[in-house]
């Protein structure tokens, strides 16, 4: 992938801030889910198979959930200020810049 390409996917990214919200909440969900299996697995089952593929399960789901939650908090503030700062954005007119 050439850098123009990436630019524009990052920029694209940036600018949809309501997915980039979508992927925090989502991976929040995951995150709290996964943890709450754990906890049940730890404190309600009793001690056995059942209670450790609950808990695999559990840290699968926290897992996810922590990355895909990363992935839209990155997006949410690193990308948005990095479009901010970008000195390359094309203009949308052909207006003069204002000085």
């Amino acid at each position: 992938m050439n850098w123009q390409r990436l630019k524009a996917r990052l920029r694209r990214q940036a600018e949809d801030g309501r997915a980039n919200l979508r992927n925090l909440m989502s991976g929040a969900f995951l995150f709290f889910v996964g943890l709450g299996a754990i906890m049940m697995a730890q404190y309600s089952l009793p001690s056995g198979l059942k209670a450790e593929m609950l808990a695999l399960a559990g840290l699968i789901l926290l897992s996810l959930g922590s990355i895909l939650a990363l992935y839209g908090y990155l997006s949410l503030s690193l990308l948005r200020i990095w479009h901010f700062l970008d000195d390359d954005d094309e203009r949308r007119d052909d207006t003069p810049p204002r000085h």
